[in-house]
């Protein structure tokens, strides 16, 4: 009956409108009250939530992204990809791609690579012949690079819905072969549909042009190097290493980019800061909603419930796919991570399956949510720019869909791929 007033609660308090952060907050305060333990007790944990010292990585990195969108690094990071690939069939979808993997890397968002990237070339794929629903669904899929890529928010917030327990660095690490992956398989869907419909080619860029290019685009690469250089090296940790990258995005952005204007920087401030409060208020509650799930057993009656179904750990990863995939489509990535993790961890521990290895399943899974109705708010983004409706696109996702899901179940079932790098490494 506690796990049931505790669910139902939260169901309630979403189903009538309340933000996911504060139904968090309501339902554990609802709970406390039904189980009799002080309400002192559930404001302390929210404190204790935020007062964690990595969280500072999420708004360091939120800020570099949102610095480098502003200051003109997304225009570059594409001039630089059609370089390489905008001259093959289909080129600028390679491109848009392209470009997601190496602003994922600096945004750490879906999000923001979408609304970056996919301000740029959505009107050029458009404008070049390609059609304007494919041209949004290109740029919605390759943007989920950034989910798992390095500085990926949602890794950080994965590690400290964990209890903290598991390395930043080491998840930043696992994600790259995923990450590349899951590009490397969407840029190659392109290329099968630019050649059956006969998409255009581009054009090759001149040598010397190319070369310009690449110098101009050096200063926004350097913040990858950066995050990237600073946590494999030791010398940083996830955190320090946002909190340089984030003076070095504003240095090139205001000082070499000079495309971010003075009088606009409170306004992208605001931004970030409304951003960041939202986290913080849903991770803060997270800890509390936790607490609560803990205190009535609910991870334990998670572990019976699974072990009771099957002993297989390969029937319990595919029973999670299905439900991460079902519950992403309708609850955004962030809460999702923030509720589930703490009720699956110790289900994962009894499998035997690395906690490392199952973040990545995780951040995936809710991933392909973030571009399915009918919440699907990278998808939302997506036909904002692209003027295009949500039923539109969604008729033509399919083989994306099928694409991703076959990436989900390579990275679910071999774990080598998120575990090797980080292994060889030895952070």
């Amino acid at each position: 009956m506690d796990a049931f007033v505790l669910i139902a609660s939260f169901a309630l308090f979403c189903a009538i409108g309340v933000p996911v952060a504060y139904a968090l907050g309501l339902s554990a305060i609802a709970t406390a009250i039904w189980i009799d333990i002080p309400l002192e007790a559930v404001m302390l944990k929210t404190s204790d939530g935020v007062d964690n010292f990595p969280l500072l990585a999420i708004p360091f990195f939120v800020m570099t992204g949102a610095l480098m969108a502003e200051g003109g690094t997304a225009r570059r990071l594409v001039a630089l990809a059609q370089v390489f690939v905008g001259f093959i069939r289909g080129g600028l979808a390679m491109v848009n791609v392209v470009a997601q993997t190496l602003f994922g890397c600096i945004s750490g968002s879906s999000v923001a690579d979408t609304a970056s990237i996919g301000s740029v070339m959505i009107p050029q794929m458009i404008k070049a012949g390609y059609p304007r629903v494919f041209a949004t669904n290109v740029t919605i899929c390759g943007s989920l690079q950034a989910i798992l890529l390095p500085p990926s928010h949602n890794a950080v917030i994965y590690s400290l819905a964990a209890g903290g327990s598991i390395s930043i660095a080491h998840l930043f690490l696992a994600g790259i072969v995923p990450g590349v992956m899951l590009g490397l398989s969407i840029m190659g869907l392109c290329l099968v549909i630019s050649y059956k419909r006969g998409y255009p080619k581009g054009e090759v860029v001149p040598f010397r042009q190319a070369l310009k290019i690449a110098a101009e685009s050096i200063w926004g690469l350097m913040t990858v190097v950066i995050i990237l250089g600073g946590i494999l090296s030791g010398v940083f940790t996830a955190t320090e290493s946002g909190s340089i990258a984030c003076a070095y995005a504003f240095f090139v952005s205001m000082f070499i980019y000079r495309e971010a204007k003075w009088s606009e920087l409170p306004q992208l401030l605001a931004r970030v800061s409304r951003t960041v409060g939202m986290v913080m208020i849903m991770v803060g509650f997270s800890v509390a909603f936790a607490y609560i799930m803990a205190l009535i057993r609910l991870p334990a009656i998670a572990t019976e419930f699974f072990l009771s179904i099957s002993d297989s750990k390969y029937v319990f990863l595919m029973l999670i796919n299905i439900l991460l995939l079902i519950l992403g489509t309708f609850m955004d990535l962030a809460p999702m991570l923030l509720i589930c993790t703490p009720i699956l961890m110790p289900v994962i521990m009894k499998f035997g399956i690395d906690p490392i290895h199952f973040g990545m399943i995780m951040l995936l899974n809710l991933g392909i949510g973030l571009v399915t109705p009918p919440v699907g708010p990278t998808m939302v983004i997506g036909c904002a720019i692209g003027r295009v409706s949500m039923e539109q696109i969604t008729k033509e996702l399919w083989p994306f869909y099928i694409v991703m899901t076959i990436v989900l179940m390579i990275v679910t079932y071999v774990p080598e791929f998120s575990l090797w790098l980080p292994s060889f490494l030895k952070l």
